[in-house]
């Protein structure tokens, strides 16, 4: 059984001696545990006396429960500060590691922006960096974005189609849209047309809601009733849209509100986003603490501000913690004194107090399982604590449409953007579960040696010991070394007990959290996979035959579809019909060869 106990007395005085070689200068730490793995990246002014001070002294549980957990640790020297918090975020996002603050993909707030095309139209998007594009927002959340955008369309006559026609549509004779696909529309238009939309969410309404009078007036009096309560619902919306708040700015500058609000090893962070003079939207986090608030708070906030746009103003209870910010993203930080901006900071600040307070116990609850339960894993196998696991299901109906689902979780937690989908069985060749799995395998782990991707600490396979074994072969064959194991289920399809690498069955405990983890795993995979393998059924013969011919993708499929209306059409076709198409004479060969083959 593999336990975690403080460092002993010959191993901390390997680290004091490290210590002694450790510059007085600024950079980065890693802590490894004692399998090499980083479970810890921090940044310091001054390296030695910020890793001395981990080893002397005594520690809240947080960070003695980390420190339980290192071997050794190693450092990068770095020429300032700023350059220590760079590396410190990017050495983060590279080995992710267990006891960091890490950004999960749930951060995600709606804008609005208009495309940066010849002909701009506006979308409802979720910025995942800081590109130079023309963005509005964000929203409280999408519903808000697009009502926000539905009306800016009927507003603004900016192209709503996705692929220019040849032919203008309802929306030119609508007057909602300038109709580019036939007119010649210039840049300055554009232009004055973002402006204009600009000052419309800034609250600059009066002159539009004006003219939208004017229409609806125009309407009423030439008996135009429909045309007429379409301009006062229009106006209406705009009075929903630009409604003020009680609590607002009046130099409409876009800025950040950041309370900190700290206890017992735990930092709630209330984020109100202020855009034109109002409350915008709102995020409230819970981060945990190992040693140093500053660190934990600017690693949160610098990953934040790595994905979403800066307003030109940050406003904070803690402006000298959060300096780097300032010439890292280029804005402004001030903790105001006085007046409304005071009021914004004291209203996020009772708002971080009360999350503390409410939600404090339930987040120590989740991470003592979610971790606890890793731990508990790494014993049963006896391998290093698994922070990423990837786990595969299969599935086909009697072997058709056979595809396999990968799901990855990292720190117990599913990582859906790191998820992949896979079509399984070439040429139409039925197969049973071990060759789809063999296949699979084969697939995903060729590609992580050759492209040198991060592999993973363990993988499972759904299924048992066939499985498990089609997977350990497929592994051996491509020459990786990662430790597999296989989860099966009982009669009633729910996880039941564990298979190791040695073939060996652990039961499961249904009263413990490691269960619950494994099941958790195990249907997320199931759930992914089904949910592909119904979206191919649903395709029907068309995925099945054009998806497996070499040279047919999905412009030639479309193409072909378009034309031809079913396969059975494509069947009867001759060379030439399919030559009138500019599709290349080996293709053309490939899908006679293929549809002659499916009878």
């Amino acid at each position: 059984m593999r336990c975690f106990f403080p460092i002993d007395e010959e191993g901390l005085g390997l680290l004091k001696d490290k210590l002694t070689h450790v510059p007085e200068q600024p950079g980065s730490y890693q802590m490894l545990d004692d399998y090499g793995n980083i479970i810890y990246v921090g940044k310091a002014k001054n390296l030695k006396k910020r890793l001395t001070s981990y080893f002397t002294g005594s520690h809240d549980y947080k960070t003695q429960k980390m420190l339980h957990h290192v071997d050794t640790f190693e450092y990068i020297v770095t020429n300032s500060e700023l350059e220590a918090l760079i590396l410190e975020i990017d050495l983060i996002k590279k080995h992710q590691p267990r006891f960091n603050i890490l950004l999960t993909d749930d951060k995600s707030y709606p804008y609005i922006e208009m495309t940066r095309e010849k002909h701009p139209k506006l979308i409802v998007t979720r910025p995942m960096n800081k590109t130079n594009r023309d963005l509005f927002g964000p929203y409280p959340n999408v519903k808000a974005a697009r009502d926000t955008l539905h009306l800016l369309n009927k507003l603004y006559p900016l192209r709503k189609c996705g692929k220019l026609p040849n032919e203008t549509c309802l929306y030119y004779h609508l007057g909602q849209c300038l109709a580019p696909c036939v007119y010649p529309v210039s840049p300055s238009t554009y232009a004055e047309i973002k402006l204009a939309i600009k000052r419309f969410l800034r609250g600059e309404t009066r002159h539009v809601v004006n003219d939208l009078k004017r229409k609806m007036h125009d309407a009423s009096d030439k008996l135009e009733f429909e045309r007429a309560q379409e301009y006062k619902s229009m106006i209406e919306a705009i009075d929903t849209t630009t409604q003020r708040q009680s609590v607002n700015l009046d130099d409409l500058t876009d800025r950040d509100v950041i309370a900190l609000k700290e206890a017992e090893g735990t930092v709630a962070i209330e984020q109100f986003f202020i855009r034109h003079g109002k409350i915008q939207s709102r995020d409230q986090t819970l981060i945990p603490v190992y040693l140093d608030k500053g660190q934990a708070v600017l690693d949160f906030l610098v990953q934040f501000y790595q994905a979403y746009p800066v307003p030109k103003e940050l406003l904070s209870n803690e402006v000298e913690l959060l300096k780097p910010l300032e010439a890292l993203f280029k804005t402004t930080l001030k903790q105001p004194k006085r007046g409304r901006k005071k009021e914004l900071l004291d209203l996020a600040l009772l708002n971080a107090e009360a999350h503390l307070s409410e939600q404090e116990k339930i987040m120590a609850h989740q991470s003592e399982q979610s971790f606890g339960a890793l731990d508990d894993l790494a014993e049963m196998l006896a391998i290093p604590t698994p922070y990423h696991i990837e786990a595969f299901d299969n599935s086909h109906l009697f072997g058709s449409h056979a595809v396999s689902a990968m799901v990855v979780f990292k720190n117990g937690r599913p990582d859906k953007s790191a998820y992949r989908k896979f079509k399984l069985g070439k040429d139409g060749v039925k197969q049973g579960d071990t060759e789809y799995m063999k296949e699979v395998i084969m697939r995903r782990y060729t590609r992580v040696k050759e492209e040198a991707l991060a592999k993973p600490d363990l993988i499972i396979v759904d299924g048992g010991i066939h499985q498990l074994n089609a997977a350990k072969q497929t592994l051996a064959n491509i020459g990786i070394a990662i430790p597999v194991v296989g989860l099966v289920k009982d009669t009633t399809h729910k996880t039941q007990h564990i298979i190791d690498q040695n073939d060996v069955a652990f039961e499961l405990d249904a009263n413990r959290a490691l269960y619950a983890l494994l099941a958790f795993i195990q249907e997320e995979a199931h759930r992914f996979a089904v949910s592909f393998h119904k979206k191919l059924r649903a395709k029907g013969v068309y995925t099945t035959v054009l998806d497996t011919i070499d040279g047919v993708g999905a412009i030639t499929k479309n193409k072909l579809l378009q034309h031809f209306k079913t396969v059975r059409a494509m069947s009867k076709a001759n060379y030439e019909d399919f030559k009138a198409l500019n599709i290349p004479d080996k293709t053309i060969k490939n899908i006679q060869a293929a549809l002659k083959k499916e009878g």
